[in-house]
């Protein structure tokens, strides 16, 4: 053989073997991708029930933000001092003030007051952003004296079908919805940050 076929040889097997390599390279990075990405929770299982973190450090006093849970919203609402004031004025109107029934979610045992949540940080309400009554998203929260519903309270409405609740999401009487907001299990993981579906016992 001489010096030209054997150098064709070699420049066909220095060719081939570095197609090999790049083929086999992609092929693995292909298949990495997918294994890193089944590290993540997937979407139907964020839907199933999976923690979700909130980060709640731009949260202003008087605003609300809303995360999906469970393909549920959730509100987290940091009340204002007045805000805060207006529950235990509000007591007599309401149809269930000491959240005795429930929902779909039983009441976790630190939100078992009147501002419904965890007392070191009474200012923030997590509550199920759904009526009792047939399911809609009531609207809110709303100042006091704004809202001809709400009277001289601040609160949430119902547009549907006019039922209103407080601003710890305690429904008034005498409306469609039977029943509270539902407060889902949450709990701190700093200052700023917020796990709902979860807390000290476990996943709800």
């Amino acid at each position: 053989m001489s010096n030209n076929q054997n150098r064709a040889v070699d420049s066909n097997r220095r060719n081939l073997l570095i197609a090999t390599s790049v083929a086999g390279g992609v092929g693995g990075v292909a298949t990495l991708v997918p294994f890193v990405s089944s590290l993540e929770p997937s979407e139907r299982a964020k839907a199933g029930g999976a923690p979700v973190e909130a980060d709640i450090s731009g949260l202003k006093p008087g605003e609300k933000m809303t995360v999906s849970w469970r393909g549920l919203p959730v509100w987290i609402v940091r009340r204002t001092p007045e805000e805060l004031a207006s529950l235990s004025k509000v007591t007599a109107e309401l149809a269930d003030p000491d959240s005795k029934e429930t929902f779909s979610y039983p009441m976790p045992d630190y939100a078992k007051n009147e501002f419904r949540t965890r007392v070191e940080h009474k200012d923030l309400l997590v509550v199920v952003g759904v009526c009792t009554h047939l399911g809609c998203i009531p609207s809110g929260p709303y100042q006091a004296k704004t809202l001809p519903a709400l009277g001289n309270d601040p609160g949430f409405l119902c547009p549907c079908h006019g039922s209103t609740y407080d601003m710890s999401g305690r429904v008034f009487k005498n409306k469609p919805a039977p029943k509270n907001l539902d407060v889902p299990r949450f709990m701190f993981v700093s200052d700023t940050k917020i796990v709902i579906g979860k807390d000290e016992k476990g996943e709800a």
